[in-house]
C-alpha cells in the first residue's frame, strides 16, 4: 500500500515527526524500515531523519500484512453492507462470535471474514476488528483492511467521532419519559467472570434512549451509547426494570419469535480518515425482531 502527502509548510521538519501527524505510529515506521516497505521524498528514497522542506512530496510504502495462522480462514457467506479499499462493514447474524476463543475457536465474525480475503486475494489479510458485538447481538461490524487504517479509526474512536445506534426490545414499558438516559457504573460481580451488575465501584456508563414504539409486552428503543462498557446496554436497562427481551442472563424471557437478547446495531457512521468524508450506514432489522414486531403491529391494529 502506497499513501503519499505534500508538505506544506514553511519550516522545516524530520520525516518522522510529520508522518506521526499523519497517525504513523512508531511501531509502523519499523515494519516499513525492516519488512520491506520505504519512504521516498520526492520520488528519492530517504530515512525518517530526513528534514522536508515545502513542496515535497512525501509517499510511504507499507508492507502487506500476511496474516495469522492461528485466524483459520472459513469460507461462510459475510453479508458485505460496505465497502472499500480501506475498510469492510457487515452485518453480523446473532449466534455468532466477533473474534476466536476457547469457547468459538472458529467460525467466528473474524474467521470469515478472513476467509472472505483469501477467497478475493487481498495481500492485507490480517483482521482488524474496529467495532465488536457479542455473540447474539446483530447488525453493524466494522473491521479495518491494514492496520493503519485501524490506527485511524482508534483515534476516532477516543474523540467520539465514531458512533453506533442500536434498537432493542425492552420487556414492559418504560416508566421514564420518552427519550432519557441511564448513568449508572458498571462492575463485574465476585461471583462470575461473564455477568456484569451496576455496582458504586464500577465504571461510569451512560446510556441515551428513545422510544420508538410501545407494545403491551415491550417497547422498541433506539439507542445511542456514550461509554462502551462491557454489556452496558443490557446491564442498564436491567438495573431500570426493562431488561432486553430473551436476554435469559439478564432476566429477559425467551418467546417463540425472539430466543436471544434482542439488540440490533442499526446505524454506524464514521469519518473516512483518507477522504475526510462522512460514511453513513444502516442495517435493517434482524428476521426475529422484524416477524415480532409485525406480529404486535398486526394485533395493536386489530384492538
Amino acid at each position: 500500500m502506497k499513501f503519499s502527502w505534500t508538505y506544506q509548510s514553511s519550516e522545516k521538519q524530520q520525516v518522522k515527526t510529520f508522518l506521526g501527524t499523519k497517525g504513523i505510529s512508531r511501531s509502523l515506521l519499523a515494519k516499513v524500515k525492516f519488512q520491506g516497505g520505504k519512504i521516498t521524498v520526492n520520488n528519492q528514497i530517504e530515512n525518517v531523519l530526513y528534514h522536508l522542506q515545502k513542496s515535497d512530496v512525501v509517499e510511504i510504502t507499507i508492507p502487506d500484512e500476511k496474516g495469522h495462522d492461528t485466524t483459520i480462514p472459513i469460507d461462510i457467506p459475510i453479508d458485505i453492507v460496505y465497502e472499500d479499499a480501506n475498510f469492510l462493514v457487515v452485518n453480523k447474524p446473532f449466534g455468532v462470535a466477533s473474534i476466536p476463543s476457547k469457547v468459538h475457536p472458529a467460525g467466528t465474525m473474524a474467521n470469515r471474514v478472513k476467509g472472505y480475503y483469501v477467497k478475493q486475494g487481498y495481500k492485507n489479510q490480517v483482521i482488524h476488528i474496529v467495532t465488536r458485538l457479542d455473540r447474539d447481538t446483530t447488525g453493524l461490524m466494522l473491521f479495518a483492511k491494514h492496520g493503519y487504517a485501524h490506527a485511524l479509526l482508534d483515534k476516532e474512536l477516543r474523540k467520539k467521532q465514531l458512533h453506533k445506534k442500536y434498537i432493542a426490545l425492552l420487556t414492559g414499558k418504560l416508566k421514564e419519559n420518552q427519550h432519557g438516559i441511564i448513568e449508572a457504573p458498571i462492575a463485574r460481580p465476585k461471583d462470575s467472570i461473564i455477568k456484569r451488575i451496576v455496582h458504586p465501584d464500577g465504571k461510569m456508563a451512560l446510556t441515551e434512549y428513545w422510544v420508538r414504539e410501545e407494545f403491551e409486552e415491550a417497547t422498541l428503543v433506539d439507542i445511542q451509547l456514550h461509554t462502551g462498557r462491557t454489556h452496558q446496554i443490557r446491564v442498564h436497562f436491567t438495573h431500570i426494570g426493562n431488561p432486553l427481551m430473551g436476554d435469559d442472563l439478564y432476566g429477559g424471557e425467551w418467546n417463540q419469535w425472539v430466543k436471544r437478547q434482542a439488540l440490533h446495531c442499526r446505524e454506524l457512521d464514521f469519518i473516512d480518515p483518507f477522504t475526510q468524508e462522512k460514511i453513513v450506514l444502516e442495517a435493517d432489522y434482524p428476521v426475529d425482531i422484524a416477524e415480532w414486531l409485525e406480529r404486535q403491529r398486526a394485533i395493536e391494529n386489530h384492538r
